[in-house]
Protein backbone atom coordinates (compact mmCIF):
# COMPACT_ATOMS: atom_id res chain seq x y z
CA UNK A 1 0.00 0.00 0.00
CA UNK A 2 1.43 3.61 -0.68
CA UNK A 3 2.18 5.74 1.52
CA UNK A 4 -0.09 8.70 2.26
CA UNK A 5 0.87 11.98 2.12
CA UNK A 6 -1.17 13.76 4.56
CA UNK A 7 -0.89 11.90 7.54
CA UNK A 8 -0.76 14.18 10.27
CA UNK A 9 -2.06 17.27 8.49
CA UNK A 10 -5.50 18.99 9.79
CA UNK A 11 -7.33 20.42 6.59
CA UNK A 12 -10.29 22.79 6.47
CA UNK A 13 -12.44 22.51 3.65
CA UNK A 14 -15.17 25.18 3.48
CA UNK A 15 -18.34 23.77 1.64
CA UNK A 16 -17.05 20.24 2.47
CA UNK A 17 -20.72 18.95 2.45
CA UNK A 18 -21.30 18.26 -1.40
CA UNK A 19 -19.53 18.95 -4.72
CA UNK A 20 -16.54 19.52 -4.91
CA UNK A 21 -15.69 20.01 -1.48
CA UNK A 22 -16.89 16.96 -0.11
CA UNK A 23 -14.83 15.90 -3.25
CA UNK A 24 -12.03 17.41 -1.30
CA UNK A 25 -13.08 15.98 1.74
CA UNK A 26 -13.10 12.44 1.20
CA UNK A 27 -9.81 12.75 -1.02
CA UNK A 28 -7.51 14.59 2.20
CA UNK A 29 -9.36 11.78 4.34
CA UNK A 30 -8.16 9.44 1.88
CA UNK A 31 -4.55 10.74 2.28
CA UNK A 32 -4.49 10.85 5.90
CA UNK A 33 -5.63 14.27 6.77
CA UNK A 34 -7.91 14.80 9.16
CA UNK A 35 -10.55 17.18 7.74
CA UNK A 36 -12.94 19.84 9.16
CA UNK A 37 -16.06 19.69 6.89
CA UNK A 38 -16.78 23.68 7.11
CA UNK A 39 -20.69 24.25 5.73
CA UNK A 40 -24.08 26.01 6.45
CA UNK A 41 -25.92 22.94 6.26
CA UNK A 42 -25.70 21.12 9.53
CA UNK A 43 -27.17 17.99 8.68
CA UNK A 44 -25.11 17.69 5.75
CA UNK A 45 -21.78 18.80 7.70
CA UNK A 46 -21.98 16.15 10.15
CA UNK A 47 -22.79 13.62 7.74
CA UNK A 48 -19.74 14.25 5.93
CA UNK A 49 -17.44 14.26 8.65
CA UNK A 50 -18.65 10.94 9.51
CA UNK A 51 -17.94 9.68 6.41
CA UNK A 52 -14.57 10.50 6.09
CA UNK A 53 -13.63 9.95 10.07
CA UNK A 54 -13.59 14.17 10.58
CA UNK A 55 -15.35 16.62 12.39
CA UNK A 56 -18.21 19.38 11.14
CA UNK A 57 -17.72 22.65 11.84
CA UNK A 58 -21.02 24.21 11.22
CA UNK A 59 -20.55 28.25 10.33
CA UNK A 60 -22.49 30.50 7.67
CA UNK A 61 -19.50 32.04 5.69
CA UNK A 62 -21.44 35.27 4.73
CA UNK A 63 -21.44 36.16 8.34
CA UNK A 64 -18.03 37.51 7.71
CA UNK A 65 -17.93 40.24 10.50
CA UNK A 66 -18.62 37.13 12.87
CA UNK A 67 -15.18 35.81 11.40
CA UNK A 68 -13.01 39.23 12.10
CA UNK A 69 -11.27 37.43 15.38
CA UNK A 70 -11.63 34.23 14.37
CA UNK A 71 -8.35 31.84 14.89
CA UNK A 72 -7.66 28.55 13.42
CA UNK A 73 -5.49 25.82 13.84
CA UNK A 74 -5.29 24.01 10.33
CA UNK A 75 -2.10 23.11 8.06
CA UNK A 76 -4.30 23.35 4.39
CA UNK A 77 -7.26 25.93 4.19
CA UNK A 78 -9.33 24.87 0.89
CA UNK A 79 -11.64 27.53 0.41
CA UNK A 80 -14.39 26.07 -1.81
CA UNK A 81 -17.15 27.42 -0.88
CA UNK A 82 -19.60 29.33 -2.95
CA UNK A 83 -22.98 30.38 -4.70
CA UNK A 84 -23.97 31.33 -8.28
CA UNK A 85 -26.55 34.46 -9.10
CA UNK A 86 -26.82 34.80 -12.81
CA UNK A 87 -28.72 37.73 -14.05
CA UNK A 88 -27.99 40.96 -16.87
CA UNK A 89 -25.80 44.02 -14.41
CA UNK A 90 -28.54 46.22 -14.71
CA UNK A 91 -30.91 43.77 -13.13
CA UNK A 92 -28.55 42.25 -10.86
CA UNK A 93 -29.62 42.86 -7.28
CA UNK A 94 -27.06 44.41 -5.06
CA UNK A 95 -27.91 42.56 -2.01
CA UNK A 96 -26.58 39.15 -4.16
CA UNK A 97 -23.82 40.87 -5.25
CA UNK A 98 -22.58 42.22 -1.65
CA UNK A 99 -23.55 38.27 -0.35
CA UNK A 100 -21.37 36.84 -3.35
CA UNK A 101 -18.30 38.82 -2.57
CA UNK A 102 -18.67 38.47 0.97
CA UNK A 103 -18.96 34.61 0.74
CA UNK A 104 -16.38 33.91 -1.72
CA UNK A 105 -13.82 36.85 -1.04
CA UNK A 106 -13.89 38.43 1.97
CA UNK A 107 -14.19 35.25 3.97
CA UNK A 108 -11.37 33.14 2.28
CA UNK A 109 -9.53 36.43 3.24
CA UNK A 110 -10.73 36.05 7.00
CA UNK A 111 -9.78 32.39 6.99
CA UNK A 112 -6.50 32.72 5.58
CA UNK A 113 -6.27 35.53 7.90
CA UNK A 114 -6.93 33.04 11.04
CA UNK A 115 -4.83 30.36 9.64
CA UNK A 116 -1.76 31.83 8.74
CA UNK A 117 0.03 32.84 12.07
CA UNK A 118 0.11 28.64 13.09
CA UNK A 119 0.94 27.85 9.49
CA UNK A 120 4.44 30.30 9.71
CA UNK A 121 4.67 28.96 13.72
CA UNK A 122 5.05 25.64 12.16
CA UNK A 123 6.87 26.39 9.07
CA UNK A 124 4.01 24.61 7.19
CA UNK A 125 0.91 25.26 5.37
CA UNK A 126 -1.17 25.15 2.07
CA UNK A 127 -3.36 27.61 1.18
CA UNK A 128 -5.91 25.98 -1.75
CA UNK A 129 -8.55 28.57 -3.06
CA UNK A 130 -11.32 27.02 -5.65
CA UNK A 131 -11.54 29.74 -8.35
CA UNK A 132 -12.39 29.02 -11.79
CA UNK A 133 -11.82 29.04 -15.37
CA UNK A 134 -13.92 32.63 -14.59
CA UNK A 135 -11.26 33.70 -12.30
CA UNK A 136 -9.22 34.12 -15.65
CA UNK A 137 -12.63 34.79 -18.18
CA UNK A 138 -15.17 36.49 -18.10
CA UNK A 139 -18.72 35.71 -18.91
CA UNK A 140 -21.50 37.42 -19.04
CA UNK A 141 -24.55 37.54 -16.80
CA UNK A 142 -22.02 37.15 -14.31
CA UNK A 143 -20.85 39.87 -12.86
CA UNK A 144 -20.67 39.04 -9.18
CA UNK A 145 -19.65 35.81 -9.57
CA UNK A 146 -16.68 36.82 -12.20
CA UNK A 147 -15.59 40.06 -9.95
CA UNK A 148 -15.34 37.76 -6.74
CA UNK A 149 -13.27 34.55 -8.73
CA UNK A 150 -10.79 37.52 -9.81
CA UNK A 151 -10.76 38.85 -6.07
CA UNK A 152 -9.65 35.68 -5.49
CA UNK A 153 -6.99 35.01 -7.51
CA UNK A 154 -5.26 38.34 -6.62
CA UNK A 155 -5.69 37.56 -2.60
CA UNK A 156 -3.86 34.14 -3.24
CA UNK A 157 -1.02 35.10 -5.16
CA UNK A 158 -0.40 38.07 -2.47
CA UNK A 159 -0.70 34.90 0.04
CA UNK A 160 2.01 33.24 -1.68
CA UNK A 161 4.07 36.12 -1.61
CA UNK A 162 3.55 36.76 2.01
CA UNK A 163 3.63 32.95 3.01
CA UNK A 164 6.53 31.67 1.28
CA UNK A 165 9.49 32.61 3.46
CA UNK A 166 6.94 30.73 6.13
CA UNK A 167 6.71 27.51 4.49
CA UNK A 168 3.38 28.50 2.89
CA UNK A 169 1.86 27.90 -0.08
CA UNK A 170 -0.74 29.36 -2.07
CA UNK A 171 -1.94 28.21 -5.24
CA UNK A 172 -6.29 28.79 -6.96
CA UNK A 173 -7.69 25.63 -9.00
CA UNK A 174 -9.54 26.75 -12.15
CA UNK A 175 -12.34 24.68 -13.44
CA UNK A 176 -15.11 24.79 -15.82
CA UNK A 177 -18.33 23.60 -15.25
CA UNK A 178 -18.08 20.75 -13.21
CA UNK A 179 -21.00 18.13 -12.31
CA UNK A 180 -22.29 19.87 -9.25
CA UNK A 181 -25.47 21.32 -7.23
CA UNK A 182 -24.02 24.51 -8.16
CA UNK A 183 -24.20 23.50 -11.71
CA UNK A 184 -27.32 22.42 -12.16
CA UNK A 185 -28.99 24.90 -10.28
CA UNK A 186 -27.97 27.78 -12.87
CA UNK A 187 -29.33 25.75 -15.79
CA UNK A 188 -32.58 27.81 -15.37
CA UNK A 189 -31.60 31.06 -15.13
CA UNK A 190 -29.12 30.64 -17.63
CA UNK A 191 -31.61 29.54 -20.06
CA UNK A 192 -33.87 32.66 -19.50
CA UNK A 193 -30.64 35.08 -19.80
CA UNK A 194 -29.40 33.40 -22.94
CA UNK A 195 -33.21 33.27 -23.88
CA UNK A 196 -32.95 29.23 -24.77
CA UNK A 197 -34.52 26.18 -23.91
CA UNK A 198 -32.93 24.69 -20.63
CA UNK A 199 -31.82 21.36 -22.51
CA UNK A 200 -29.71 23.83 -24.76
CA UNK A 201 -27.94 25.12 -21.94
CA UNK A 202 -25.24 22.61 -21.46
CA UNK A 203 -24.30 22.15 -25.10
CA UNK A 204 -24.55 26.09 -25.94
CA UNK A 205 -23.63 27.88 -23.09
CA UNK A 206 -21.16 25.85 -20.74
CA UNK A 207 -19.66 24.01 -23.26
CA UNK A 208 -19.42 26.20 -25.92
CA UNK A 209 -15.65 26.96 -25.08
CA UNK A 210 -14.21 23.78 -24.26
CA UNK A 211 -11.95 21.47 -26.38
CA UNK A 212 -13.10 18.54 -24.00
CA UNK A 213 -17.36 18.35 -24.20
CA UNK A 214 -18.04 17.35 -21.10
CA UNK A 215 -18.28 18.68 -17.17
CA UNK A 216 -15.60 17.84 -15.18
CA UNK A 217 -15.78 15.30 -12.48
CA UNK A 218 -15.67 16.43 -8.50
CA UNK A 219 -13.18 13.65 -8.18
CA UNK A 220 -10.83 15.29 -10.90
CA UNK A 221 -10.14 18.64 -9.18
CA UNK A 222 -10.03 16.91 -5.85
CA UNK A 223 -7.44 14.73 -7.22
CA UNK A 224 -5.06 18.37 -8.00
CA UNK A 225 -6.49 19.71 -4.55
CA UNK A 226 -4.85 16.67 -2.67
CA UNK A 227 -1.85 16.84 -4.66
CA UNK A 228 -1.16 20.88 -3.71
CA UNK A 229 -1.90 19.64 -0.02
CA UNK A 230 1.19 17.25 -0.39
CA UNK A 231 4.96 18.26 -0.08
CA UNK A 232 5.87 17.14 -3.80
CA UNK A 233 3.97 20.66 -4.45
CA UNK A 234 6.54 22.83 -2.38
CA UNK A 235 7.39 25.13 -5.11
CA UNK A 236 4.28 25.63 -6.33
CA UNK A 237 3.05 28.59 -5.50
CA UNK A 238 1.37 31.64 -6.86
CA UNK A 239 -0.01 29.70 -9.64
CA UNK A 240 -3.36 28.98 -11.05
CA UNK A 241 -4.01 25.16 -12.40
CA UNK A 242 -6.81 25.81 -14.94
CA UNK A 243 -8.88 22.22 -15.29
CA UNK A 244 -11.49 23.43 -18.20
CA UNK A 245 -10.88 21.47 -21.19
CA UNK A 246 -9.37 23.98 -23.19
CA UNK A 247 -11.05 27.16 -22.19
CA UNK A 248 -8.93 29.44 -21.63
CA UNK A 249 -6.61 28.15 -24.19
CA UNK A 250 -8.59 30.53 -26.93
Amino acid sequence: MSERRLDDRRAIVTGGASGIGLACARELAAQGAHVVVADRDEEAARRAAEEVGGEAWVVDLSATEALDDLSLEADIVVNNAGIQRVSPIEEFDPADFRLIQDLMLVAPFLLIRAALPGMYARGWGRIINLSSVHGLRASPFKSAYVAAKHGLEGLSKVTALEGGPHGVTSNCVNPGYVRTPLVEKQIGDQARAHGIPESEVVEKVMLTEAAVKRLVEPSEVASLVSWLASDDAGMVTGASYTMDGGWSAR
